[in-house]
């Protein structure tokens, strides 16, 4: 009968749980850190081999937060509850990312709206139109979604974004959407959009500052790029 090896096997101090507990997480690898999230393995292959063989796919962590839980699923020997206990910590590290506690954040450049959505906005598989509602010293008052569109286009309306921005008696507004791609550069679209959203501001009075497109950890402001 051929023997297989379980992490109990592994001296203590090269057990997961056991290295985190004396190192830290930040000293696991990927499959480290997800092996301890699955707990268990299967009767062929522990923990750690099950989580490198998750990591075996072609966009490795970035699949642990695009992949559905039923993509986890067809995985063999993923079940439900691997697939869940690997959804919920996704989930949680994008809350932790985005939490700002009760402190409005303030905007004062571009990296900071990218510092503030690009947790949310980047492993997006379609364009998702937000705003962000402004008060007079720049705080965010809310972040809205506007519209969401295919792989590579999405249908922005003047009236749905600026009735948002007049309900909540924004000073200003900043547009944000992303591009599925991870390449922030604009389209064509892209520049007619931000021009009669720009346009229709004025008419209400309420100031465009500027337009960011997130991409995958690369971000573009039109404003800093002179076009608008």
């Amino acid at each position: 009968m051929e023997y297989r090896w379980t992490i109990k096997d592994l001296p203590p101090a090269m057990r997961p749980r056991e290295k985190m507990e004396e190192l830290g997480p930040e000293a696991l690898t990927d499959s480290e850190l997800l092996a301890i999230l699955l707990g268990t393995g299967s009767k062929s292959e522990s923990a750690i081999e099950l989580a490198n063989r998750i990591l075996v796919q072609a966009k490795g962590l970035r699949f642990l937060a695009e992949a559905s839980i039923h993509d986890l699923m067809e995985i063999p020997w993923v079940g439900l509850a691997k697939a869940c206990q690997i959804k919920a910590a996704v989930e949680l590290g994008r809350r932790v990312a985005l939490d700002h506690g009760r402190v409005k954040p303030v905007i004062k450049t571009p990296e900071d709206v990218a510092s503030l959505l690009m947790e949310k906005m980047r492993y997006l598989d379609r364009e998702h139109f937000m705003v962000l509602l402004l008060d007079s010293k720049n705080q965010v008052l809310a972040t809205e979604t506007v519209s969401i569109g295919s792989l590579n286009s999405t249908v922005v309306h003047p009236r749905e974004l600026f009735k948002q921005a007049v309900k909540r008696s924004a000073a200003a507004v900043i547009l944000v959407h992303n591009h599925p791609s991870g390449d922030p550069t604009p389209s064509g679209e892209d520049l007619a959009v931000t021009k009669r959203l720009v346009e229709g501001g004025q008419l209400l009075g309420i100031e465009v500052l500027d337009h960011i497109i997130i991409g995958d950890q690369k971000h573009y402001s039109f404003r800093r790029q002179g076009k608008m």
